[in-house]
């Protein structure tokens, strides 16, 4: 995958995520401040933005999409993003293409990254129930074709999302509802899915 279908692809997932701002705010307005549709629109608009001017190669583009997420004031979800997206770079060859192996790399440490500062697991009701089945989704696939790592993700990350309505709120403000949260799922969750959503669309 060279670095401009990489870019047509983080692009894909922050027009992804812009579409789902009403979702993500209605979900939110339930047990939270309502404020993770606008939150991530700033992010995806953010990451776009960064992808549209950089210079360099893949590395440098995810340092500026990382960058450019760290600028923003916005929710609980600005530092998260940008660990995240800052774990990718730290793993991003320096160059202008990359294959399987090294998409496995990137998002690996990506998340290795995030759990550090997080904490949170599959099941407490956080971005973390898409994430982690997504990422575990792209290590174990086995192929050498980008559209079907990302689409297995995808999968991943939506199932992930949706089982989050199962689960009761362990972090953040929907904590406080203890079981009223359960049949809802989590917009962190939900907004993450929707970016792998669109990673597979390119």
């Amino acid at each position: 995958m060279t670095k401009s279908e990489f870019a047509v692809r983080l692009k894909c997932a922050c027009a992804s995520v812009l579409a789902a701002e009403s979702e993500l705010t209605e979900i939110d307005s339930k047990f939270g401040d309502a404020d993770h549709g606008l939150t991530m629109a700033k992010i995806a608009g953010a990451i776009s933005a960064a992808v549209d001017g950089a210079e360099g190669g893949i590395q440098a583009m995810l340092d500026d999409a990382a960058m450019a997420v760290m600028a923003l004031n916005g929710g609980s979800a600005v530092p998260l993003w940008n660990t995240w997206l800052d774990g990718m770079q730290e793993a991003a060859p320096e160059g202008d293409a990359v294959d399987v192996t090294g998409i496995q790399a990137i998002f690996a440490k990506a998340l290795e990254e995030l759990n550090e500062m997080s904490g949170a697991k599959v099941g407490d009701k956080t971005m973390m129930d898409a994430l982690i089945p997504a990422s575990e989704a792209i290590a174990a696939y086995k192929g050498g074709d980008e559209n079907e790592l990302f689409a297995a993700a995808a999968r991943a990350a939506a199932e992930g999302a949706e089982n989050s309505k199962n689960f009761v709120s362990r972090f953040g403000r929907a904590k406080s509802y203890g079981t009223q949260t359960i049949g809802i799922p989590d917009a962190g969750a939900v907004s993450m899915a929707r970016f792998f959503q669109g990673l597979a669309q390119a």
